[in-house]
């Protein structure tokens, strides 16, 4: 699909979708837990459809609304239906499913679409070898076959908290206590606490002994619960984007005191010199000029393709540290910014974990942009599309649906003109 993308001026409010990451985390536990549990405030992007049907195929009743699921959870691994596992593109649900499809004992063959089987699955393979388990990997799928033991798991922390995310809904299921010792630096933490949160919220205890170790206690069972999903903040970097360079909008639909990693957004856009105000359920953010700054994003990889653009129309040379994990996204997410934002006039330069941009206020349109199969790219280009001088067409825009298919709709809602190739 292509869209073109004409400058206009933003304005009014959008109410931002569910989180994904806490979606997926919601139905994994109201699978693994026995009895009825209610999901609201759901939106059915490809991932999330991924993780429901991974779920199903592990014997849960998953029952589909308008913006809801009744899960029927399982009582044992008994059910277990099917041992070829699509998780499409989504990292999330492979990285959380390859502990939890263990415990079924069966040989298990995991699928996937554009980049997925190339990303990263190391610490799981080492795991797995080194409790004489099966773990093989091409590029067509990955198999595995044998039940993940309870005991000490040693995980280094700078790949990804997925793998930790992953551990932790599977060892409070096993029969003995575990321990999870995380090699330093420990990366994208935030996430991690959410899968904790989330535990929490159907029954499981887990406890940091320190900052790099965490006790899980053997023989847990998950308790059915009905949970409302909370706003992405992921999602909000788009907008507050567009909000502090094309127009003042107010985006709702968000929990103030969120856990989630990306909720920096709101303080990068305080600390660039732009002006923020929170709402009862959301923010209204300001245009104005971004102030030279540096970005750490080691607790927020995802807002690095946004913050890109940001940067672009800011005062000065600005620096993004700490981006090497852009590189191992759907998209060497480094390498796609630089090389669209390059066709435009932008001045950014990059090494393997740092991009440097220096801004100023006007863009020329390259006419045509590639979205580079990813759906955080696309979203980012739409929204410097609106700042630009003539119209921008993003090729490859249907990337949205990964997470976000009702991106262009709401765009177009805030009074931006989309023409649909």
């Amino acid at each position: 699909m292509k869209v073109k993308i004409y400058p206009s001026k933003a304005e009014g409010d959008i109410k931002l979708p569910p989180s994904k990451s806490m979606a997926h985390r919601a139905i994994i536990c109201a699978t693994l837990a026995r009895g009825k549990s209610k999901i609201e405030n759901i939106a059915y992007s490809e991932d999330i459809l991924a993780t429901i049907a991974g779920m199903r195929k592990l014997g849960a009743n998953i029952s589909e609304m308008e913006d809801s699921l009744i899960v029927e959870g399982i009582e044992d691994f008994s059910r277990f239906n099917d041992n070829k596992i699509d998780c499409n593109e989504s990292g999330s649900t492979l990285r959380f499913f390859i502990p939890i499809f263990s415990l079924t004992g069966k040989n298990i063959e995991f699928y996937g679409r554009n980049r997925l089987l190339k990303r990263p699955q190391k610490i799981y393979e080492k795991i797995f070898k080194d409790q004489g388990l099966v773990f093989e990997q091409d590029d067509e799928k990955i198999v595995i076959d044998g039940s993940l033991k309870s005991g000490e798991y040693v995980v280094d922390g700078n790949i990804s908290s997925q793998f930790i995310s992953g551990l932790l809904f599977t060892l409070p299921l096993l029969n003995g206590d575990s321990i999870i010792k995380i090699n330093p630096p420990f990366e994208s933490k935030s996430y991690m606490d959410l899968t904790i949160d989330m535990l929490k919220t159907f029954g499981v205890e887990v406890e940091y002994r320190d900052e790099l170790e965490i006790y899980i206690k053997g023989n847990q069972k998950y308790r059915a619960t009905d949970y409302r999903v909370e706003g992405d903040y992921s999602q909000l970097g788009f907008f507050a984007v567009l909000g502090a360079l094309n127009n003042d909008i107010v985006c709702k639909g968000l929990k103030l005191d969120s856990k989630q990693g990306d909720r920096e957004i709101v303080n990068i856009i305080k600390r660039a010199g732009l002006k923020v105000e929170e709402q009862e359920d959301g923010y209204k953010f300001y245009s104005g000029t971004p102030k030279e700054m540096d970005i750490d994003l080691e607790n927020c990889p995802d807002l690095g393709p946004i913050l890109t653009v940001l940067l672009a129309y800011g005062e000065g040379k600005s620096k993004i540290y700490n981006a090497q994990r852009l590189r191992l996204k759907e998209s060497d997410r480094i390498e796609a910014m630089e090389i669209e934002l390059k066709k435009m006039g932008v001045e950014i330069t990059s090494d393997e974990s740092s991009i440097t941009i220096v801004g100023k206020s006007n863009y020329n349109s390259c006419i045509d942009a590639f979205g580079h199969k990813d759906h955080r790219i696309v979203m980012s280009l739409a929204v410097m599309a609106t700042l630009l001088d003539k119209p921008l067409t993003i090729e490859g825009a249907e990337a949205i649906n990964k997470s976000y298919p009702k991106f262009f709709e709401d765009l177009s809602s805030l009074g931006i003109k989309i023409e649909y190739l």
